[in-house]
């Protein structure tokens, strides 16, 4: 409080010892206006009145008004009155020149500076490293082996020497809907291309008692039931409610070991299975699938629209395994999708397989777009991670124990397989998934196909069909006489 009384009384005698005009009212308290230092209020170009204070050094600028005339309380306005508010600016020093001002920063360096470039540089090296190697391991994946060409087809016609078409109605233990014929309304060669095409079978057959044996009638099947079928109208069962094709070279060409191009346009078309694959000439390691299988492409000709995947992806996969039921298929069954928004019915692409005594991979168009890719690094039999017993408790054993070789059962010969199947119980296509008009499971799983025919048989007309404008195998040099 005596602080207080000093501070008043000091201000009051310096306030007495001035001018009048000089004097101006105490700022209030709380005030933001600076008061140690002042312009005088002449009328022409003021001169600053330097002051200090032991609490802070400010200026305060007091404008004349336009017409000469001040105000009270030390502001002016462009009328004359006195105004409300202040107008401050601060003190700025024309003393010293730019070029005098110090600048340390520019003599001593932070040393955390460096780090701004050297980051970014480690970044960008760390990059270029990481591509330069994925570049590196992909050329180093396409080895160029050395081969004899042994099959190499544009079908300019049908060369009966070297294609064979299977005759069949018990769907190849996949359940399938369709009949294999050998007839040229499934299988034919046209503008040189070969097309296999699914076509509806005669619906007499289907809506009448009826028996269809091939058995001594072109039937490529071993087995009985590869060769018989029947409709029974009172239990539901049906002869195959559609035609198509399957062909292979089994007679006319294989390899053990070397490559396989095919050239191709998938159908488009509901519930139709393209598929292009291989199988053992010979099964020396015993029934499928011991003696292994490896397929190159393998799609449906649902739009892209079907949960699982329509003409818009294709898979490749190996089968290998003791018995049906333990198929290690699984272990390398790999999905490609069709660049863009296109599909793989749209135009024409290579589908490939390069084969090794290392390594097995499948490919679109180039060998660098590698779609399926299992290298022998260790024998199928570990490599299938597969259990001690079957579901009954039998044991399983090793059908390639003692063979030397980590590719067995891929050490073979093995020849090519073409063909449209369609529909099917073994889940290729699963139920439930996009209005399937049947379950797997069913007795009745045909004749439920068949009553649907006015849904999917619209699909198939525009593309329901299968293209292919050449074939090319090779057999790799030290194999096979090569």
């Amino acid at each position: 409080m005596a602080s207080g009384t000093s501070s008043s009384k000091h201000s009051a005698s310096t306030t007495a010892g001035r001018p009048k005009a000089d004097r101006q009212p105490s700022p209030s308290p709380g005030s933001s206006t600076p008061r140690s230092i002042t312009h005088s209020l002449a009328t022409g170009p003021s001169t600053p009145v330097l002051r200090s204070t032991p609490s802070r050094i400010a200026i305060r600028s007091e404008l004349g008004s336009s017409n000469g005339l001040a105000s009270s309380n030390g502001f002016t306005s462009s009328t004359g009155l006195a105004s409300s508010t202040a107008q401050t600016s601060y003190f700025k020093s024309r003393r010293i020149k730019k070029s005098e001002i110090q600048r340390p920063w520019l003599d001593q360096k932070d040393p955390r500076e460096k780090w701004t470039w050297i980051i970014p540089l480690v970044g960008i090296l760390l990059g270029l490293g990481i591509a330069t190697a994925l570049v590196w391991m992909a050329l180093r994946s396409v080895v160029n082996h050395k081969y004899c060409l042994v099959l190499n087809d544009n079908f300019t016609t049908w060369d009966s020497n070297v294609w064979s078409k299977e005759v069949q109605v018990d769907g190849f233990g996949n359940g399938q809907f369709e009949m294999t014929t050998n007839t040229e309304e499934n299988v034919y060669v046209v503008n040189n291309t070969l097309v296999i095409k699914p076509t509806v079978q005669d619906p007499t057959l289907l809506e009448n008692n009826f028996v269809i044996d091939l058995r001594g009638n072109g039937c490529t099947g071993t087995e009985w039931y590869q060769c018989v079928a029947t409709t029974n109208v009172t239990n539901g069962t049906i002869i195959n409610p559609v035609k198509s094709g399957r062909i292979n070279t089994r007679l006319g060409a294989s390899i053990k070991f070397g490559r396989v191009e095919v050239e191709a346009k998938l159908p488009a078309g509901d519930w139709l299975w393209p598929a292009i694959w291989m199988l053992p000439t010979y099964s020396v390691y015993g029934e499928w699938p011991r003696s292994g299988e490896m397929d190159i492409m393998h799609s449906r000709g649902n739009n892209y629209t079907y949960r699982q995947g329509g003409n818009n992806i294709v898979s490749s996969k190996l089968h290998f395994g003791p018995n049906k039921e333990n198929d290690g298929w699984w272990r390398n069954n790999v999905k490609q999708h069709a660049p863009g928004h296109k599909t793989w019915a749209s135009g024409w692409h290579t589908f490939g397989i390069e084969w090794s005594e290392k390594y097995i991979y499948t490919y679109i168009d180039t060998r660098l777009l590698q779609v399926m890719y299992t290298h022998f690094s260790q024998p199928f039999w570990e490599y299938g991670n597969f259990p001690l017993a079957d579901a009954n408790g039998t044991r399983l054993v090793n059908p390639w124990e003692g063979t030397g070789s980590k590719a067995t059962p891929f050490d073979q010969d093995f020849y090519l397989v073409i063909n449209v199947a369609v529909g099917g119980t073994n889940g290729w296509f699963e139920d439930g998934k996009s209005n399937k008009p049947w379950v797997d499971r069913s007795p009745t799983a045909r004749r439920d196909f068949w009553l649907a025919k006015d849904q999917w048989e619209p699909t198939w007309r525009d593309q329901g069909f299968l293209q292919i404008r050449r074939v090319r195998m090779w057999q790799q040099e030290g194999h096979n006489g090569c």
